[in-house]
C-alpha cells in the first residue's frame, strides 16, 4: 500500500490573474482619461510632434469649422468664455488648458480664443493637433 502524501500549503502565489486584471483597469483609465478632453468633433491639423498636456481636470476649447467656439462641450461667446475661465482660474491657478481648433476655421478665430486664454492668466496652455503619421 502506497501512502498518500500530505497536500502541500501552495508556497507560491499565482499573479497571472491580477496581472490580466491591472491590465484591464489600466486600458479602462487610458480610454476614460482621454474622454475627458473630447467634445466637439474638428478636423485637427496635424503636426509631426504634439507633446500631451492632458490632466484629469484639463479644459478644453475648442473652435468649430464654422468659427463657434465651445468649453468643453458648451457653446459659449467670447465673453462667456473669459468670464468662465476666470472662474476656473480662480478655482486652481494651475488650471490647464488645450485649444483645438478645426483645420478649416480661419486662422484669427483660434488666434482670438487663444488671446482670451492668455488675458485671463492662463499659462499652462496646449494646442490640440492630430500626430502626422509618416
Amino acid at each position: 500500500m502506497r501512502h498518500r502524501a500530505k497536500p502541500k500549503a501552495y508556497d507560491e502565489i499565482n499573479v497571472t490573474p491580477l496581472m490580466d486584471l491591472a491590465w484591464v483597469l489600466l486600458i479602462v483609465f487610458i480610454i476614460m482619461a482621454t474622454a475627458t478632453v473630447q467634445g466637439i468633433s474638428v478636423a485637427l491639423p496635424r503636426a509631426s510632434s504634439a507633446p500631451t498636456l492632458h490632466q484629469p481636470h484639463t479644459k478644453a476649447v475648442t473652435v468649430s469649422a464654422d468659427g463657434r467656439v465651445f468649453l468643453d462641450t458648451s457653446p459659449v461667446t467670447l465673453a462667456e468664455l473669459e468670464s468662465e475661465l476666470r472662474q476656473l482660474y480662480a478655482a486652481d491657478p494651475e488650471l490647464p488648458v488645450v485649444v483645438r481648433g478645426d483645420a478649416g476655421v480661419r486662422y484669427d478665430e483660434v488666434v482670438k480664443a487663444l488671446d482670451v486664454v492668455r488675458r485671463v492668466g492662463i499659462h499652462n496652455v496646449g494646442i490640440v493637433t492630430a500626430r502626422l503619421v509618416r
